[in-house]
């Protein structure tokens, strides 16, 4: 009988009823790279590839829950925030972080969808930034999450260098580490890279995670699946640069592995990495 047990990844975001996004790419990445996943759920949306068409946010005490009964019990070697809407269900997913000690805490700031529907309350920010990101080994904001947690105007990051410093000045809220994603810049990295930049606290220098820019308009649920990929490979041993780096490449081979779905925006395909290189 085999007996072995994998390692056990907890994710705590919203529930996405078009599967491309929110806990089902979670748990999508969470299979593939051969983790055990778990997840709370913080709010239902009714999605598709048009968008977002509602948000029915679950009550903090329905959250608070189904991390006690999870953590309580089964425990997990990492965490993966995504969509956590207001500020009762942050108190309440920070709590839960510092009761249970628990370690490899990847943020992911979901703050709006790609549609432009508002995904974190305005007034529950700062309990993000406050209560959240001080017990996060990494944040994974894009360039306009980015942005907007800094206070700047969206064209505000428009080259590497601008990601850098928005990075390291981010790190001022707490978390070991930040990578800014680079799939929004206005202008693609050298030679046709997409370009991410990763900072530490431990005063290593920036260090640069790049992959081809692939052409294409399928990208529904690419911020979701790096930061759990991320989180799984920390969840694997992995220190924070080689589960970063990987992450990457496993979202660089979702995404060309990316196909249309319904009469919008496509979705990755997470199993794609199988018939790429060996992660």
């Amino acid at each position: 009988m085999n007996r072995y047990s994998p390692p056990r990844v907890l994710t705590i975001a919203g529930s996405d009823s078009g599967g491309g996004a929110g806990i089902q790419a979670d748990l999508k990445t969470f299979q593939e790279l051969g983790v055990y996943g778990m997840s709370a759920i913080t709010a239902i949306t009714a999605q598709n590839s048009l968008g977002v068409q509602a948000i029915f946010p679950l009550d903090a005490e329905a959250v608070k829950a189904q991390l006690d009964a999870v953590l309580s019990d089964i425990g997990t070697q990492a965490v993966k925030t995504g969509m956590l809407h207001n500020a009762a269900i942050v108190r309440a997913v920070a709590e839960a972080i510092e009761r249970y000690r628990t370690p490899n805490v990847v943020v992911d700031p979901v703050l709006a969808a790609s549609d432009g529907s508002v995904l974190l309350q305005p007034d529950a920010i700062r309990e993000l930034t406050e209560r959240l990101f001080p017990s996060a080994v990494m944040i994974t904001p894009n360039i306009p999450e980015a942005c907007l947690l800094l206070g700047r105007s969206q064209n505000s990051i428009v080259s590497i260098g601008d990601m850098t410093k928005a990075a390291i000045e981010l790190l001022d809220y707490g978390s070991r580490h930040v990578l800014v994603k680079g799939g929004h810049l206005s202008s693609p990295g050298a030679d046709g890279m997409s370009v991410d930049v990763l900072v530490s606290r431990v005063g290593s220098e920036p260090y640069l995670l790049q992959s081809p820019r692939i052409a294409t308009a399928h990208t529904h649920g690419t911020g979701c699946t790096a930061a759990s990929a991320a989180a799984a490979w920390l969840a694997l041993g992995l220190p924070v640069r080689e589960a970063a780096a990987n992450a990457k490449r496993f979202v660089s081979a979702a995404i060309g592995g990316s196909f249309p779905l319904g009469s919008g925006k496509g979705t990755l395909l997470h199993s794609a990495h199988r018939n790429s290189r060996p992660l």
